[in-house]
């Protein structure tokens, strides 16, 4: 079977088929399904009195206590990953999720039906949204749904295959699930889920190949089953011959990691002396502690929006100021750029009331957002302006499409900062503010651009869809979403040029500049910054130790 892999790496061992009490929410192409054990929620009510409801009450509490000490027991052995799993603990004790259950309680749900329907119904939000990222965020929502309802059926919170080589086989894997498996765990396929999951996200922090998006009907407890992280391919119950093969490429896959690890602590520069900086795209301080320890000089791009995606209101200034805080206390003096908050079109959120559009990606979005809507933008610069001082911090604007919103963006810093200054708090007043180039207009006025900018970093992946007029998501059209077409390369060497003859450092945050088979081109261009997802930066690092820029 094949697959996509997020995890690199070749697993060989026994299946153990994991089955979720809570629905993914989404099935892959494929005629299988994997087999649930999953109760919908049922037409049953509680009688017409008070005591059963509050008996139901006091059960769902008391589950919230069991799922929060076996999540505190998991943290403990979590190491770099605890913080994934404190989203959830933080999310239990919420007091807009808890009124959600207890209100369908109310509504004569039983505890179990009303933990199913409350998490599917936050899952549901963030499964509509086209981002990926926003998207995989529905896992950590269902892993904490999945934890409740097993107290709920007087099982343990947790779950492990126990002694041996067990490859996990799940629709989908949670970040808690991913962590708490054990030792014995070689590897993960799922059939949901992509390479932003926390639960990809933690298989490449314990070195644990993983595959997501095959179809797994056919797969059975006990089954031999060989997966290839890098390529996707999953073989069940392989021949001898196979298994011989296999067993070889794992030896040398096992070899070639062993050789990039001793790459980490090595500075990228080129065989003809040019220091390139390699930088880590995240959304969460725990994305910082995978990026680091792949080598990662700091952030290029620190995506805001989940921040405000998984609630029903804004978050508050000081909410905002301790997530940058922790972010930038995480990096260690290490860069990190700080993207204003980038919603709208296929990330709403429905607190907002924004009105649905016929062509989100062209629509009401990002720094259109914000610079017409005022208390939101200085809320959140304020609160990044706060948090400057714990770092080396860098303010990026998103979707600047004329020179006229860079300037009206950088008036609400100046306001910003005005606000904090009559408040006697202290910021950093030098923090460089720049721009996502991922327009055609901006990267064909890069030159105007730069003069009052004091950086660029390329958004590869929107740029591409907007010089070619081809959706991104849209499977019909794939094949045409080429970012080697001669017109983006046309517009990314225009914009590194540009930027360099005014004198802007320019760097690349669009998932190119993670692409192997394009990093000696974007050094010929010029490209002396790169910022990718953590796995794939010792890869692009053994390619410039060994390329030259001219």
């Amino acid at each position: 079977m094949k697959g996509i892999g997020v995890s690199a790496g070749i697993a060989i061992g026994r299946a153990w088929v994991l089955r979720s009490k809570v629905r993914a929410g989404a099935v892959l192409p494929g005629d299988g399904v994997l087999p649930t054990d999953r109760v919908l929620p049922t037409d049953r009510v509680l009688p017409n009195d008070a005591r059963p409801v509050e008996r139901e009450i006091d059960l769902y509490r008391g589950a919230v206590e069991q799922a929060a000490a076996s999540l505190e027991r998991l943290m403990e052995q979590a190491g770099d990953a605890a913080e994934i799993l404190g989203v959830q603990l933080e999310l239990l004790y919420d007091p807009l999720w808890e009124s959600e259950v207890i209100d369908r309680i109310r509504r004569r749900s039983p505890a179990r039906e009303a933990v199913l329907g409350a998490t599917e119904q936050v899952a549901g939000m963030f499964l509509e949204m086209e981002d990926a990222y926003m998207r995989e965020r529905a896992a950590d929502i269902r892993d904490m749904g999945n934890r409740l309802v097993r107290v709920l059926d007087g099982e343990a919170p947790d779950v492990s295959p126990g002694k041996g080589e067990w490859v996990v086989v799940a629709e989908e894997l949670t970040p808690g699930d991913t962590i708490g498996l054990g030792d014995g765990v070689v590897g993960f396929v799922t059939q949901v889920g992509g390479a932003t999951s926390h639960a990809a996200i933690v298989a490449r922090l314990r070195g644990l190949p993983a595959v997501t998006g095959v179809s797994l009907g056919s797969v059975a407890d006990g089954d031999s089953l060989v997966i290839d992280g890098e390529t996707g391919v999953v073989l069940v119950n392989p021949s001898p011959a196979e298994l011989e093969d296999y067993l070889f490429k794992q030896e040398a896959f096992s070899e070639r990691r062993r050789l990039l690890a001793t790459l980490k602590d090595r500075e990228a520069v080129t065989l003809d002396g040019v220091r390139i900086e390699l930088l880590a795209n995240i959304g969460s301080a725990a994305d910082m502690d995978v990026s680091l320890a792949q080598g990662a000089e700091g952030v290029g791009l620190l995506r805001t929006e989940l921040l405000f995606m998984d609630r029903e209101t804004l978050p508050t200034e000081e909410e905002q100021f301790q997530f940058y805080k922790r972010v930038l206390l995480r990096a260690a003096g290490r860069p990190v750029t700080i993207r204003t908050l980038d919603i709208g079109g296929d990330k709403p959120l429905p607190y907002l009331g924004l009105a649905p559009e016929a062509n989100p990606f062209l629509g009401y979005r990002a720094i259109r957002i914000c610079l017409e809507q005022p208390a939101l933008f200085l809320t959140q610069l304020r609160a990044i302006l706060r948090a400057s001082i714990f770092g080396k911090c860098r303010i990026m604007f998103p979707m600047i499409g004329r020179v006229e919103e860079l300037r009206q963006a950088k008036a609400f810093v100046a306001l910003a900062q005005a606000d904090l200054r009559a408040a006697g708090q202290p910021f950093d007043a030098a923090v460089p503010v720049g721009v996502m180039i991922e327009i055609p207009s901006a990267a064909l006025t890069a030159d105007v651009l730069a003069q009052e900018a004091d950086f660029f970093s390329i958004g590869t992946n929107d740029l591409t869809q907007y010089v070619l007029a081809v959706d991104r998501m849209n499977e019909q059209i794939a094949g045409l979403y080429d970012p080697y077409h001669p017109a983006v390369l046309r517009l990314i060497r225009e914009v590194i040029g540009q930027g360099h003859r005014q004198g802007i450092p320019v760097g690349m945050c669009g998932e190119l500049a993670g692409d192997p088979q394009a990093t000696e081109l974007l050094l010929r261009m010029g490209l002396r910054e790169f910022s990718m997802s953590a796995g794939s930066i010792p890869v692009v690092k053994e390619i410039i130790l060994r390329s030259k820029t001219l």
